[in-house]
C-alpha cells in the first residue's frame, strides 16, 4: 500500500480540538472586547458567547445594521460616530476567530449607540443648555440588545425612531429642504403694504410662490392674493397675521432653506428627547410659540396665549415635563427668595414702605410691620424674612394658578398685566407661564370631572378664600421649545429662537458630526 490507513478516531479528535480551539479564541476575544461594557458583557455571557453578527446565516443582520448606520444622516444623526467604513474594512480584513470576536462586539456597540441616538437623541440636553431639565427616556441597553436578537433585524431597526406624526413630518421636511439650493432672490425692502408695486413686490410674489403660499402668478402689484398669502405665512411664523409685509415678516421670508434645515434637524433631536407617552390628555406649552394648549387624544382642544420667562439668563423658563395635580383659586403669592432679596430688599433699604402691597413675614408666618425692621442692617444672605402678597385681583398671580409641583418652582397662572398678551414676543416673566385666558383654561380642565365647571370654579372664586381644587385625573404638562413643528394641517410652522437654545443645540450636533444636506441657501 502507498500509505497507512488513517485512524477515524484520531481524525475526529483533531477536528474537535480544532473547533474547540477556534471557539475558545472567539470567546476569549469577545470577553476581552466586551469587558468594559456591563450590558454587552452580560448578554454574551448569558448566551454562551454565541456570535450575534459573525456566525453563519447572519448576513441579514450585518446588512441591516450597516444600511441603518449608513442612513443615519436621514435622521439628522452624526453618521461618522458609527464608523461604518471601519466596520466594513474590519469585516473584510478579519482572518482569525479573535478578529471575528472583536468585530462582533464592535458591531454590537454600534447597534446600541445607534439605537440610543435614534430613540432618545444623540446629545444629553442638559449638558448643552442648562435650562433644559428634561428627563430623557434612555432605553435599557440590555433590553434593546435582547429585542434585536429576537426580532427581524430590518423591522427592529425601523421601529427605533419616534413614531409620532410630527417626527415623520420633520423627516419629510428635512428631505424637501435638502433638495433646495435657495428660494430665489430675497425681498429687498424694509416693509411692503397692499397696493405697492415695483421690483420688491415681484420678489415678494416669487418668494411666496417658492414657499408654496401662492400659486404661480404674473401679478406685479401687492394684490389681495398676495395679501392672503402673506397672512398665511405670518400665521405659520407666529407673527401678527395682518397681511402687511412688515420688517418682521420680511425677515422671516428672507430666511433660506439652510437655516430652516437647521431648525428642523434640532426639532428632530428634540422629538427624540420627547420620545415618551405624553398622555392621552396633556398640556403642551411651546415656549417659542407663546401658547399653552390642551391636547386630547392628539387633537388640540384649547389654546391660550402665554407670557414666558424674560430673556435674561436667570429668568428664562426651563424645559421639563411634570404632572398638573391641582388648581389654586384666589392664590397667595409666596414670593421666591431670589426676587425678595435681589429686587425688593434693595427697594426697601432705600424706602421701607416700598412695595407696600406686599407683606413681610417672619419664619412663623406672622406679618411683621415695616417700622419694626431695619432693612439696612441685612444683606441678601442674612435677610431673615419672606414676603407674600395676599389674594386679590391685583395679585401678581391673578386669581388662579395651576400647580404641577416641581423643584424649579414653575407653574401656570393668571396675571393682572393683560396688555402684555398683545405683544408678538411675550418674554417678560420671572420664569413662570402666564395665561391670557386662565378662567377658560380652568373650565376646560375641570370639565373632565364636573358637569358645571364654570359654576364650580366661580363658587370658589367668589368666596375670596384661597382654595385648592384637585384634578381627579392629573394631567401631564410638557414645557417644550420647538422652533420648527408641523401644524395640525401638516404644514411646517417656524418660530424665533428667542433664548438662543436651538443655535446652541445645532452647534453641539455639528460638533458631534451632524452634517447638513448638500444644498445651501
Amino acid at each position: 500500500m502507498c500509505g497507512a490507513a488513517v485512524n477515524p478516531g484520531v481524525a475526529q479528535i483533531k477536528v474537535a480540538f480544532s473547533i474547540e480551539k477556534e471557539t475558545s479564541a472567539f470567546r476569549q476575544s469577545v470577553a476581552a472586547a466586551a469587558a468594559n461594557d456591563k450590558a454587552i458583557a452580560e448578554f454574551y455571557h448569558d448566551s454562551d458567547y454565541a456570535p450575534i453578527w459573525m456566525g453563519q446565516g447572519q448576513e441579514a443582520r450585518r446588512s441591516a445594521l450597516l444600511a441603518a448606520l449608513s442612513d443615519a444622516g436621514v435622521h439628522g444623526l452624526p453618521v461618522a460616530r458609527y464608523d461604518v467604513a471601519e466596520l466594513i474594512a474590519a469585516a473584510k480584513a478579519a482572518r482569525t476567530e479573535g478578529d471575528r470576536g472583536r468585530l462582533d462586539v464592535r458591531m454590537t456597540r454600534a447597534l446600541l449607540d445607534y439605537a440610543r441616538d435614534v430613540q432618545t437623541g444623540a446629545l444629553v440636553p442638559g449638558k448643552v443648555v442648562n435650562e433644559i431639565k428634561l428627563e430623557v427616556p434612555v432605553r435599557d441597553r440590555r433590553a434593546n440588545l435582547e429585542a434585536f436578537a429576537a426580532s427581524d433585524p430590518v423591522a427592529f431597526l425601523k421601529s427605533l425612531p419616534p413614531r409620532t406624526q410630527a417626527y415623520a413630518q420633520l423627516m419629510r421636511t428635512k428631505f424637501e429642504l435638502e433638495q433646495r439650493s435657495d428660494w430665489g432672490p430675497q425681498v429687498a425692502a424694509k416693509s411692503l403694504k397692499p397696493g405697492a408695486t415695483g421690483p420688491a413686490v415681484l420678489q415678494l410674489r416669487d418668494r411666496l410662490v417658492a414657499l408654496n403660499y401662492l400659486p404661480r402668478s404674473v401679478t406685479a402689484s401687492y394684490d389681495a392674493a398676495i395679501q392672503k398669502a402673506v397672512q398665511a405665512f405670518q400665521t405659520d411664523m407666529g407673527l401678527e397675521a395682518n397681511g402687511v409685509a412688515n420688517a418682521a415678516t420680511i425677515k422671516q421670508l428672507n430666511i433660506g432653506p439652510q437655516e430652516r434645515l437647521k431648525s428642523v434637524i434640532v426639532a428632530m433631536e428634540r422629538e427624540r428627547w420627547m420620545n415618551i407617552d405624553r398622555g392621552p390628555r396633556h398640556i403642551w406649552v411651546n415656549l417659542t410659540d407663546f401658547t399653552a394648549r390642551i391636547v386630547d387624544h392628539g387633537r388640540v382642544t384649547f389654546t391660550t396665549r402665554s407670557v414666558i420667562g424674560a430673556l435674561n439668563a436667570d429668568r428664562q423658563s426651563p424645559e421639563f415635563s411634570d404632572t398638573m395635580e391641582y388648581l389654586v383659586i384666589n392664590p397667595t403669592w409666596n414670593i421666591p427668595r431670589s426676587i425678595t432679596t435681589k429686587e425688593y430688599l434693595p427697594m426697601m433699604q432705600r424706602n421701607p414702605n416700598a412695595v407696600g402691597h406686599l407683606n413681610v413675614v417672619d419664619n412663623r408666618g406672622r406679618v411683621v410691620p415695616r417700622s419694626a425692621i431695619n432693612f439696612a442692617s441685612y444683606s441678601a444672605r442674612t435677610f431673615p424674612y419672606s414676603m407674600k402678597q395676599p389674594p386679590s385681583s391685583s395679585n401678581a398671580l391673578g386669581l388662579v394658578k395651576f400647580m404641577f409641583p416641581n423643584v424649579y418652582n414653575i407653574y401656570l397662572h393668571d396675571t393682572p398685566s393683560k396688555s402684555l398678551f398683545n405683544r408678538e414676543v411675550r418674554a417678560f416673566s420671572h420664569g413662570c407661564i402666564r395665561l391670557s385666558d386662565p378662567f377658560d383654561f380652568a373650565y376646560a380642565l375641570l370639565a373632565a370631572q364636573t358637569d358645571d365647571p364654570v359654576g364650580l370654579f366661580q363658587s370658589y372664586l367668589k368666596s375670596g378664600r384661597e382654595t385648592n381644587v384637585s384634578l381627579e385625573v392629573p394631567v401631564p404638562v410638557h414645557l417644550v421649545y420647538y422652533t420648527a413643528y408641523p401644524s395640525a394641517s401638516g404644514r411646517m410652522e417656524y418660530r424665533r429662537d428667542v433664548y438662543g437654545r436651538d443655535a446652541a443645540i445645532f452647534r453641539a450636533l455639528t460638533d458631534a458630526g451632524v452634517v447638513l444636506g448638500a444644498h445651501q441657501g
